[in-house]
């Protein structure tokens, strides 16, 4: 190997973008052709599309911070299932109707695991029709609005 193989084409050309501020370098072919793109993406994205990956996210992750021994973090799994329960009711029916699936297996699950763990927490309700323990409908200032259809730890 010659020494000219080592250093030839090694960037005299790229040496000045490096140095420079990188809001002023001028983006290449593939750059602008791969802005543009995203560009056009977003254009065709929805709210609600971007909602329902969050949702599915959020309930995969709560599900490892309860499942998984060594990532769990009970708080955690709970924040996620209130986010969860907070954003479901925008999305389209059948979507709504998975994540309420997924979401109260996950809360019994959860449920087991405070449990175990010591911690107190009122056991879920078994079908998801009757209010929760202690016999409130739903929480203060629900009035004509149908109840929850799924307890969360802490929604007493």
């Amino acid at each position: 190997m010659s020494e000219s193989e080592g250093t030839e084409g090694s960037g005299e050309r790229e040496e000045p973008t490096q140095g420079g501020d990188p809001g002023t370098e001028e983006l290449s072919p593939e750059q602008e052709q791969m802005l543009r793109q995203m560009e056009e993406e977003m254009r065709r994205v929805r709210v609600q599309d971007l909602v329902a990956q969050s949702v599915v996210s959020i309930l995969n992750l709560s599900y490892r911070r309860i499942a998984k021994e060594d990532e769990r973090d009970l708080e955690q799994a709970r924040i996620g299932i209130e986010a969860i329960r907070g954003m479901v009711d925008v999305l389209d029916p059948e979507s709504q109707r998975e994540i309420r699936n997924a979401l109260s297996q996950i809360q019994v699950l959860y449920a087991q695991q405070a449990k175990a763990s010591g911690e107190p927490v009122a056991e879920p309700e078994a079908g998801g029709d009757a209010p929760p323990p202690g016999g409130q409908a739903g929480p203060p200032g629900s009035a004509g609005k149908a109840p929850p259809r799924l307890w969360t730890p802490g929604s007493e």
